[in-house]
């Protein structure tokens, strides 16, 4: 199983395959994801400090992330990785939104 770690939250476990956004949910991580993983809104996305993802699709190019950044709706954990959610509900003081669909 591939570890996700993320710092000031520490480190879990999850299932090959599992969208990025739904595993940092799952495992206590109050991040926001405002357009239920449409790829229309940014808010979930991360800093990714280790590891990869799969290549970036249309919907994160047309977003001019940070190159280092990823939409977290966007992206499946394949093997460890090391990210930081740039947006979270306790920090903005928002409705996290829908949940995502896996």
């Amino acid at each position: 199983m591939p570890k996700v770690e993320v710092p000031g939250y520490g480190s879990f476990d999850t299932s090959k395959g599992t969208k990025l956004v739904l595993a940092l949910e799952d495992n206590g991580i109050d991040i926001l994801h405002r357009c239920g993983g449409k790829a229309k809104c940014t808010t979930c996305r991360v800093e990714v400090h280790e590891g990869t993802f799969e290549p970036r699709g249309e919907a994160e190019k047309a977003k001019s992330l940070e190159e280092n950044c990823r939409l977290s709706c966007q992206v499946s954990v394949q093997s460890d990785v090391k990210v930081t959610p740039k947006m979270t509900v306790s920090s903005s003081g928002m409705d996290p939104g829908p949940r995502p669909e896996k």
